[in-house]
């Protein structure tokens, strides 16, 4: 095959691989997602669980995202906590709304305010709980998430 060929003949698939559909592959995103619908969760609502003292009020399951995420808001009274855990499948992601939070991932104790953002990968221990004498509230993401 000559070089010109060559040329157009490898433009063509680019270009049938670049443009969803035509080649018949989709992002992995879209294929687990096809099961999914748009939700929308009000403040007030959503599935209210008590984990050792952490009142979590969970607005998107794994069943609503095809198990991409979960997330919920933590509204958590002063000294309460989650002790250190692994997880094995999931990363996290803390959102801090109101308040402080003592967290602790690997090993390194930070205080994260208002407007803060952690992020604790799988595997890696973590650990927080409200620091000072005030409630705080904080929106917690695990992703992927399964059900």
């Amino acid at each position: 095959m000559n070089r010109k060929t060559f040329l157009r003949n490898s433009s063509i698939g680019a270009t049938i691989l670049l443009i969803p559909g035509l080649s018949g592959l989709t992002r992995a995103a879209d294929r687990n997602n096809n099961s999914s619908t748009p939700k929308i969760v009000r403040e007030d609502r959503g599935k209210v669980l008590n984990v050792i003292g952490d009142i979590q009020t969970h607005k998107l399951s794994g069943t609503d995202t095809g198990n991409q995420i979960v997330e919920w808001v933590d509204n958590v009274e002063p000294g309460v906590g989650i002790p250190p855990h692994v997880h094995t499948r999931e990363d996290e992601i803390f959102r801090v709304i109101w308040g402080e939070i003592e967290l602790m991932i690997d090993g390194e104790v930070t205080v994260l305010k208002a407007g803060d953002t952690a992020f604790a990968p799988k595997n890696i221990s973590h650990a927080w709980k409200v620091a000072g004498t005030e409630k705080a509230r904080m929106i917690t993401s695990a992703f992927p998430y399964w059900d």
